[in-house]
């Protein structure tokens, strides 16, 4: 069995993400999404993210037939330890050229050509201008 593993905040659940979902699970038999805490993603993106709670982007993502497992993390060892026994790591076209926390573990990286149309930021940005 070919376990698979991609991370991320997926806050405004979009198109982009369920692309990327989809790509990930067909690589696969396994899929683990494992999600950054409300707490990280603060200290990553700033005070006025995350939009939703962990608790509801975890169930929306488990919602989906493509998605195996869900799993909250808060750190960099954590995410290491989510990601250890998994086969293969997915990660969007925009990772490319830049270090990558576990790819010095022996999972196999796959890019996902991002879908440039979709994004949270600019779902964000639209809301604003609608204001």
């Amino acid at each position: 069995m070919r376990k698979i593993f991609v991370n991320g905040t997926f806050d405004l659940l979009h198109p982009g993400h369920v692309a990327l979902l989809r790509f990930a699970r067909a690589q696969g038999d396994w899929l683990r999404v494992a999600i950054d805490s409300d707490h990280r993603v603060r200290r990553l993106k700033g005070v006025h993210r995350p939009i939703q709670d962990q608790r509801s982007r975890a169930d929306m993502l488990a919602a989906l037939r493509v998605v195996d497992e869900v799993v909250i993390f808060d750190s960099d060892q954590e995410l290491l330890d989510l990601m250890s026994d998994h086969d293969i790591m997915v990660k969007g076209s925009d990772y490319q050229g830049f270090p990558i926390l576990g790819s010095d573990i022996g999972i196999e990286i796959v890019f996902f050509p991002r879908l440039e149309m979709f994004s949270t930021s600019h779902i964000i940005q639209k809301c604003h201008a609608v204001r």
